[in-house]
């Protein structure tokens, strides 16, 4: 026979057992009477009607009022459904959406391992079958000419950005972007990859991501023009807020290409605020202003690097840089030692 604490503990374990079983029904009241089964008894009256209550996290018998069991977790949801429809709508699993797929990642794909749930290798004749089953299922997630569209978008969107290194929240901006000018017809008569590398360029902008014209366009098979062109539409018929692009946010992809000390891109990172009081960065080229700028930075700071390298690395030309460290040196009075 066991005692009255062990007849507690057992009963406990198994309604905690039977309670992540039920945690997926919906509770329409705090608390709800539950009618166990006669295995289940209260250890003290020998009961098998409880009331369980969410609230204090409790299980109570009907009929002598023993708490059988506490500190009760509902592993449920944290809200309350009353149809299928809102069941579907409130809940919160499965994987989130992404603007990078075609269509949002809502469907699914076949893999292409060839293998069972166990890890097994398929038989050659299911192997076929499969086959065939896969490449169906490419043709159902690509139906319409939309689809087409943004699929050849998407993975021109891929491409771009993992040969230049763009992070995830550039991507995404990148896809909303593109998928407001589908919206509003721009894509037609221009091409898929024109039209992508704008919205890249334009994303850029607005993530503050130091990514030049020059440099997306030339990832691309569209030219610089045709890209230009199709940047100035989205910003004429797009919906998107384009800050004034910053020399600063270019100072540190610069100097890291260079291997520059943090001290000399501070340094550089000064002389772009003092250019900015003193007037002189309207209208010019961020990037070659902040190639000139880490280039007296480098001359200040010892750490002397040639306008070929820096021009270089921040894909201009050594006449932009000659003639922004021009400008810098006069309108600062910046005197650089002699070595």
């Amino acid at each position: 026979m066991l005692d009255l604490p062990s007849k507690v503990k057992l009963l406990s374990s198994k309604l905690e057992a039977k309670n992540e079983k039920s945690a997926t029904k919906v509770s329409n009241a705090d608390q709800e009477p539950e009618n166990e089964s006669a295995s289940l008894k209260c250890p003290a009256c020998g009961g098998t009607s409880f009331v369980r209550s969410f609230e204090r996290g409790e299980v109570t018998c009907t009929n002598c009022g023993l708490v059988v069991t506490e500190k009760i977790i509902d592993r449920g949801p944290e809200w309350r459904a009353f149809t299928s429809e809102e069941r579907d709508k409130r809940s919160r699993v499965g994987s989130p959406l992404s603007p990078t797929v075609h269509d949002r990642g809502l469907s699914t794909i076949i893999d292409w391992r060839d293998k069972d749930a166990m890890g097994r290798k398929l038989e050659p004749k299911k192997r076929i079958e499969i086959l065939r089953w896969r490449k169906w299922q490419i043709r159902t997630r690509v139906h319409s000419s939309m689809d087409r569209n943004l699929a050849q978008a998407m993975s021109e969107l891929d491409r771009i950005s993992s040969q230049i290194g763009l992070p995830k929240s550039v991507k995404e901006e990148s896809a909303v972007i593109y998928r407001r000018a589908v919206e509003k017809g721009l894509v037609r008569g221009r091409s898929i990859e024109s039209v992508m590398a704008a919205a890249i360029y334009a994303a850029c902008r607005t993530q503050k991501v130091p990514r030049t014209l020059d440099e997306i366009a030339r990832y691309t098979k569209a030219g610089r023009k045709d890209v230009a062109r199709c940047y100035r539409l989205l910003l004429r018929e797009v919906d998107v807020n384009i800050p004034i692009a910053d020399p600063i946010d270019f100072i540190t992809r610069i100097g890291g290409a260079l291997e520059l000390s943090g001290t000399t891109q501070h340094k550089a990172a000064e002389i772009i605020r003092d250019a900015k009081k003193m007037g002189i960065t309207a209208g010019k080229d961020p990037a070659g202003l902040a190639a000139a700028a880490i280039y007296v930075a480098s001359l200040l700071e010892n750490e002397r690097r040639t306008q070929k390298e820096i021009a270089q690395a921040a894909q201009v030309t050594e006449v932009t840089v000659r003639n922004r460290y021009k400008e810098l040196m006069k309108e600062l009075n910046i005197e650089v030692p002699l070595q």
